[in-house]
């Protein structure tokens, strides 16, 4: 029998499905339910953050309950599961994704691009979940980001968020040209982008 290593794979349910080796580590699901609401996961690079965040989406996500046995049944926590499986949506967003190049109105743009198209999809595969569409606002995300709170809030579940590589566009900012010491503190600091995303 070969043994199929998920080397740079971080699709918890790819790993799944294809029989790919898995360390079980969901028994710690009990203790993330314990340590708060808002959490945050400092590791290395190349440390499995994002298959783990892949492994929170899979087991909270509400539109997979059916799935359950098939991705959780023979791990740690399938055999004993806790309250909150399958009961959030599950919003999950990729800052690698935002293009760290050009001023910070190009940056906020792509930001605002990158949050709209991960909502989009949301609507799309939340649609037979939601009482009603999700209004978005091409120019401003975060009002679509409201909309969509209220709308999953109209369902009596709540919205799990997750933010991969939350940090990724505003480091290459920093460190990517002269100026990008400047354009790091208009995104973060004050009133900027990120500080405005966050509040929402």
């Amino acid at each position: 029998m070969t043994i199929r290593f998920p080397y740079g794979l971080a699709d918890f349910q790819k790993i799944r499905e294809e029989n790919y080796f898995y360390i079980d580590r969901t028994d710690r699901i009990p203790l993330i339910e314990q340590a708060g609401d808002q959490l945050l996961f400092l590791r290395p690079r190349r440390f499995g953050k994002s298959l783990w965040l892949s492994v929170l989406e899979n087991y909270y996500d509400l539109a997979r309950a059916d799935r359950f046995e098939e991705l959780f049944g023979d791990l740690k926590i399938g055999r004993n599961p806790t309250p909150k499986r399958n009961s959030y949506f599950v919003l999950r967003l990729n800052f690698s994704e935002v293009d760290p190049n050009g001023d910070t109105d190009a940056i906020t743009a792509s930001l605002h691009r990158h949050i709209n198209s991960c909502i989009r999809s949301f609507g799309f595969y939340y649609r037979n979940h939601l009482p009603q569409p999700i209004e978005r606002d091409t120019a401003d995300s975060f009002v679509s980001l409201r909309d969509l709170i209220d709308v999953v809030a109209a369902t009596g579940h709540k919205l799990y968020l997750i933010i991969d590589e939350y940090d990724n566009f505003a480091n290459e900012v920093m460190v990517s040209q002269m100026r990008g010491i400047d354009r790091y503190q208009e995104l973060v600091g004050g009133e900027g982008v990120i500080k405005t995303f966050f509040k929402v």
